[in-house]
C-alpha cells in the first residue's frame, strides 16, 4: 500500500520545497495530495508561481489516514498554516497517534514551536526562525530526525530532505534508488 503524505499549502508557501518534495516522494511511490488552507484551490507561492491543490485542507479532515504530514515553508506561507484552524486539529490528531510530520523553512518555528507540537523534540528550520523554537532542542543541523518528528532547514536542503523522507518510509534500497534516477551524488 502507498503511504499517504498530505502537503498543506498557502498563499506564499515556499514553491522549490512544495515541489522538490512532492516530486521526490512521488517518484519513490508515495501518494501525495496537496491541500490547501486558503478557501481556493489555487494559491501564490513565495516566488509567484500558481500551485493548485488537490483538495482544501478541510476535507482532509476525516478523508484519509495520513502516514506523513509534510509542511513546505515560506514566512508568508508558514504564517498562514499556522494560523489554519483545521490543519492544527490535522497536526494535534497525527501527534497524538504517533504518526510522522514533517516540516521545513519557517514551519518548524511558525506551525509546530508556536501551536505546542515541539515540547520534548529536538528540531532545525530556517536559521533566522531559530530563536523561536520554543519548548525544543534547536539542532544547527540541514536535517534533525527526532522519534516521528522530520525538520529541516530551508530551500536548500529541501532535496536531501526529500530523500531522507523516503529512507524513513520505503527504506534505505528505495532512497538509492530515486537518488539514482534524479542524478543525486551520495
Amino acid at each position: 500500500m502507498k503511504p499517504k503524505i498530505l502537503i498543506p499549502i498557502a498563499q506564499g508557501t515556499e514553491e522549490l520545497e512544495a515541489v522538490s518534495l512532492s516530486d521526490t516522494l512521488v517518484r519513490a511511490g508515495a501518494e501525495v495530495v496537496f491541500a490547501s488552507v486558503e478557501d481556493q484551490l489555487q494559491v501564490s507561492a513565495s516566488r509567484g508561481l500558481i500551485l493548485t491543490a488537490n483538495r482544501l485542507i478541510t476535507d482532509a479532515l476525516t478523508t484519509t489516514t495520513w502516514d506523513l504530514i509534510l509542511l513546505p515553508g515560506g514566512t508568508e506561507g508558514a504564517q498562514r498554516l499556522g494560523e489554519s484552524a483545521p490543519l492544527i486539529q490535522l497536526l494535534k490528531q497525527q501527534f497524538e497517534a504517533g504518526r510522522k510530520v514533517g516540516a521545513i523553512c519557517a514551519d518548524p518555528a511558525l506551525v509546530l514551536s508556536k501551536n505546542g507540537f515541539l515540547e520534548g523534540h529536538q528540531a532545525t528550520c530556517y536559521p533566522s526562525f531559530a530563536s523561536q523554537i520554543d519548548k525544543a532542542v534547536y539542532v544547527d543541523a540541514k536535517i534533525v530526525i527526532s522519534g516521528n518528528l522530520f525538520t529541516s532547514q530551508g530551500p536548500a536542503t529541501a532535496l536531501p530532505f526529500a530523500l531522507e523522507l523516503v529512507n524513513q518510509l520505503f527504506g534505505a534500497d528505495k532512497r538509492q534508488e530515486v537518488a539514482a534516477g534524479m542524478l543525486v551524488e551520495d
